[in-house]
């Protein structure tokens, strides 16, 4: 029974990151935490990483026209900064600490969204200290629990993208983050062969779960998408302090 619920837990995980590099809203945010279930979460990050960069992959073909180069050019100079200093200080900073303050921030500004203004914003420039810094939190989180989407999002919301650039820059941003996760992570010890073992079998769920979230992307209602997407962020924000301060405790 442990191996069938194991089973059960991990390949929906693969179809949530496959849906969620398809573009549909925080769904991929869900995978570490389900599989933290049935195993180590850290065991659970390298497990599913490998996962995530074959989903990536089919993504990228998706969105292959539709992303935001201005928005990628500031993200992810930050980004890539930002898993440098969480691999430089991988043995020191709780990740409970990180994850609370991750959650904090994303119920901050979800809350903000939902209650003083409409969902989608007036589409404005992105300026480039604000995305460097939210860059840098992005993935440095990342980094540590899989967890970038939130503070990913504060930066991105604001922009007033339309839905299918949403998606599009969101998967490219996080391709290219999770590429450059695999050096630390291999150099961590949490790439192993029984781990790309079973993230190679996985991959198959995922890899169809993509075009299955593309889909869903293109049939949502553009307000709608938006209030999903906003709504996502506050429920998993939630899922977050309330990890973090179980962890802290």
């Amino acid at each position: 029974m442990a191996e069938v619920g194991f089973w059960l837990a991990a390949v929906t995980a693969a179809i949530l990151v496959g849906m969620g590099k398809g573009g549909v809203p925080v769904v991929a945010t869900l995978a570490v935490p389900l599989m933290a279930l049935v195993m180590s979460p850290v065991l659970a990050a390298g497990l599913l990483l490998p996962v995530y960069v074959v989903s990536d992959a089919f993504g990228l073909y998706a969105y292959r026209h539709a992303y935001d180069r201005r928005v990628l050019a500031i993200l992810l100079p930050g980004a890539v900064a930002g898993i440098g200093l969480g691999w430089a200080t991988a043995t020191v900073v709780p990740e409970a600490a990180v994850t609370l303050l991750v959650g904090i921030i994303g119920l901050a500004f979800a809350a903000s969204l939902i209650l003083r203004k409409p969902v989608v914003a007036v589409a404005k420039r992105a300026e480039v200290a604000p995305g460097l810094f939210w860059g840098a939190v992005t993935g440095f989180t990342s980094f540590v629990s899989h967890a970038g989407a939130s503070p990913y999002q504060v930066y991105t919301l604001p922009l007033g993208m339309t839905k299918l650039v949403f998606a599009g820059t969101s998967t490219i941003a996080f391709a290219v983050i999770n590429i450059v996760k695999l050096v630390p992570y291999y150099q961590l010890g949490q790439l192993n062969p029984a781990n790309l073992k079973l993230a190679a079998i996985l991959s198959v769920p995922a890899a169809l779960a993509v075009f299955a979230g593309v889909r869903l992307v293109n049939w949502l209602p553009e307000k709608l998408f938006f209030r999903l997407v906003t709504w996502a962020l506050l429920l998993i924000s939630v899922k977050l302090v309330w990890d973090g301060v179980r962890g802290l405790l």
